[in-house]
């Protein structure tokens, strides 16, 4: 007999279910009751995607919030220290929702500063110059970590304006792209703040924005994408669209995050090789929203190497040098143009807007 009287499944065939909280398949152990006496729920258990969802839902947590539960627990047991034993309730009692955990929104506020040190901030500013980007990340309350060098922010932050969590990632200030190498740069500010016992339940990047009842933005269209930096090149470029983004492909694309979007219209933009696995879950949105589509853009205009390396809207977008690029390239092979700039206080037309 193992050790622990509470403990994860052990794994065979098949035994791994679907999380509770991201949506993906075969990713999630239950919690047993060595002795057969506790019979727990499916939600109680672990996520294998510790930094993407990082989703634990301990038996002591379930005994906690089902006080019902512990009511019913033996006095011996319960007086001598020995392990929590569910006993048989007379007859079942409603799953109660582990409640959700919420960071200090004075968090967000003392990370947006520091964006010098920011490489996400830096190249932004190459590509849609500097006050686009600095209105881009207000709107949308994109953060400087002291981690990695100054790594980006994505705070998320529900309709309510409670702020669910905070995705640290690092990005090369001279390609825009993501560091993999050595290692993936990302983690989240709960993880590294080492918060007890946070519970963890992401919502849609720029989420907070839908609770705009401003005639502009209550009538807008909303369109999903997977990255949160796609979600901002996007907001930019096509202003059109209130820009969401699920924080990868599975990410938290289920349907109880998606009721935020009730009532809109709305479109999925799906990085390429992801149009298909997205288009399938256009039956969750439609009961949901007024009307739910998936764009399939990206798979008639793209070759096949662009589709090979799965490239995303963003990309698209980027694919032609902007204004701004083409005068930072300028600057590089002459510096002194900057000088010039900066003497006579000359301003580059912006090539986009931000509302």
């Amino acid at each position: 007999m193992t050790e622990y009287r509470f403990h994860l499944q052990k794994y065979r065939p098949g035994s791994k279910t679907a999380c509770p909280e991201c949506g993906r398949k075969s990713c999630f152990t239950r919690y047993i009751d060595e002795t057969g006496q506790v019979s727990f729920p499916d939600n109680v258990g672990i996520c294998d995607h510790i930094n993407s969802c990082g989703y634990h839902y301990t038996p002591k947590e379930y005994f906690r919030d089902n006080p019902t539960v512990k009511e019913k627990l033996n006095k011996q047991e319960r007086n001598g220290g020995t392990p929590i034993v569910a006993k048989a309730l007379a007859k079942p009692q409603p799953e109660q929702k582990p409640q959700i955990s919420f960071l200090p929104s004075d968090w967000v506020e003392q990370s947006m500063r520091r964006y010098d040190i920011n490489p996400l901030h830096r190249y932004f500013i190459r590509v849609m110059g500097k006050k686009n980007v600095d209105k881009l990340f207000s709107l949308y309350r994109v953060g400087t970590s002291r981690r990695r060098g100054g790594a980006t922010v994505f705070w998320q932050i529900d309709r309510n304006s409670n702020v669910r969590a905070g995705k640290i990632m690092g990005y090369d200030a001279e390609t825009g792209h993501r560091i993999k190498e050595p290692f993936n740069q990302v983690s989240w500010v709960h993880s590294v703040r080492k918060l007890p016992d946070f519970r963890m339940k992401q919502c849609l990047f720029g989420e907070h924005l839908l609770s705009d009842t401003s005639a502009t933005m209550s009538t807008k269209p909303v369109a999903v994408v997977e990255s949160e930096k796609t979600a901002l090149v996007a907001a930019l470029f096509i202003p059109d669209f209130i820009w969401l983004a699920t924080g990868g492909m599975h990410g938290c694309f289920n349907s109880e995050t998606m009721q935020v979007l009730g009532g809109r219209e709305v479109v999925l933009f799906p990085d390429l090789k992801a149009t298909e696995e997205w288009r399938q879950r256009l039956p969750m949105l439609e009961p949901v929203c007024r009307r739910a589509t998936c764009s399939d853009m990206l798979e008639r205009i793209a070759t096949g190497a662009q589709r090979s390396q799965g490239l995303d809207i963003a990309d698209f977008l980027l694919m032609e040098d902007t204004p701004q690029m083409i005068l930072a390239k300028m600057i590089e092979r002459n510096p002194m143009l900057q000088t010039f700039i900066d003497t006579f206080g000359l301003e580059l037309v912006d090539a986009g807007r931000v509302e």
